[in-house]
């Protein structure tokens, strides 16, 4: 492979001390090297991208605009750096990585409780958590296997179905007393709290019951159904919501079902990964683990 002359990390390191503070002093101080050594690293990077990083205004070092360009970039690069050294310190040279990424409320609410006895089991993995709200490339992000809500068909991914949805409507039990609510059509005039990735899920609901308005798509937009429940228990509207998702809210009565008319999701919660990772046996593990818990479900 041809050599590329690239800034080094030194380098970059003084970089963005000196942008940061805007002083080769005080970047040298943090990195304890001598104010020449800071210069003299900027100096090189400068050389190499042959633009200039920082101009002197009187006594005040400012960034170039190719310097504040670059930063953004520089500290991105330092960052994933940082990230990558602090995951090798962490897993012991006997682990295997397994990256998952979930939906939020399906990762807290149903996976988590499952993650145990896996743990327990299988010493030899360790996990590695990311959290999404919408499909994705999974390869692309180097992600082994994910929790995806939807019609269970994705292109070059092998699906587990894990758990079909039920949709019910909670509010504080305080919202439910100011409103009397005797029939579907009463909801429309209160506040709807909707999920941004399901725009229609209320418009489906009314449906279901031969409801027709014109304020189903009324009303406010979270991106995650905790933020969706914790505006209800406030009293702030009325929430649609996958049934596995509030259970422990209604148990412990900070939330009420408005009203008792469960709607069966089209879709549901899969397990996916690449079809091609499903003979390593980190995947294989997970997905039996998981697979066997939602049969028992």
């Amino acid at each position: 492979m041809a050599s590329r002359h690239l800034p080094s990390t030194a380098a970059m390191q003084c970089f963005e001390a000196a942008a940061r503070h805007l002083s080769f002093t005080r970047a040298a101080d943090e990195l304890n090297l001598s104010q020449s050594a800071v210069s003299k690293q900027v100096a090189h990077l400068e050389a190499i991208l042959q633009h200039k990083l920082f101009r002197r205004v009187r006594r005040s070092l400012l960034l170039t605009p190719e310097g504040a360009m670059f930063l953004s970039d520089v500290r991105k690069v330092l960052t994933q750096i940082e990230m990558s050294a602090q995951a090798v310190m962490t897993y012991s040279g006997n682990s295997e990585v397994l990256k998952v990424a979930t939906l939020p409320s399906f990762g807290s609410r149903w996976l988590a409780n499952k993650l145990p006895d896996f743990i327990a089991a299988n010493p030899g993995i360790s996990l590695e958590f990311h959290e999404r709200v919408e499909d994705f490339d999974l390869e692309q992000q180097s992600i082994d296997v994910a929790f995806f809500y939807g019609h269970g068909s994705w292109p070059s991914l092998a699906c587990h179905k894990l758990l079909d949805e039920e949709m019910v409507v909670v509010a504080s039990p305080t919202l439910i007393e100011r409103h009397r609510i005797t029939r579907p059509e009463d909801l429309a005039g209160l506040s709807l709290l909707h999920l941004s990735t399901r725009p229609d899920a209320w418009h489906h609901w009314f449906a279901d019951q031969n409801v027709a308005t014109d304020r189903s798509y009324h009303g406010h937009r979270f991106e995650t159904f905790p933020m969706i429940l914790r505006t209800a228990m406030a009293g702030g509207g009325v929430a649609l919501v996958p049934y596995f998702t509030v259970e422990e809210e209604l148990a412990a009565g900070k939330l009420a079902i408005v009203w008792h008319h469960r709607f069966s999701s089209a879709n549901a919660y899969y397990l996916v990964y690449p079809e091609h990772l499903g003979e390593l046996a980190k995947v294989r593990r997970f997905v039996e683990h998981l697979t066997k818990h939602a049969e028992q479900s």
